[in-house]
């Protein structure tokens, strides 16, 4: 999906932030599922979309990606 996507840095920051107080990592997390680091941050920054990447992230931090991303959702 290459329609509606916003690009939120901040909200990129604060993901990294919540992970590493979880003890994980972004790049920990590209490991444990299997993609690249890049494919991990470039939907965690808003550029691209993937439903795997994001509700991974979101496992991670004990949410939904709809919570996480709700103007992706919306």
């Amino acid at each position: 999906m290459t329609a509606n996507l916003i690009v939120d840095l901040a909200k990129h920051e604060q993901i990294k932030c919540d992970l590493r107080l979880k003890g994980s990592s972004l790049a920990k997390l590209s490991r444990d599922i299997g993609r690249s680091i890049s494919s991990v941050s470039t939907v965690s920054q808003g550029y691209r979309r993937s439903d795997y990447v994001q509700k991974a992230i979101a496992e991670k931090l004990g949410t939904t990606p709809e919570a996480l991303w709700p103007e992706r959702y919306g």
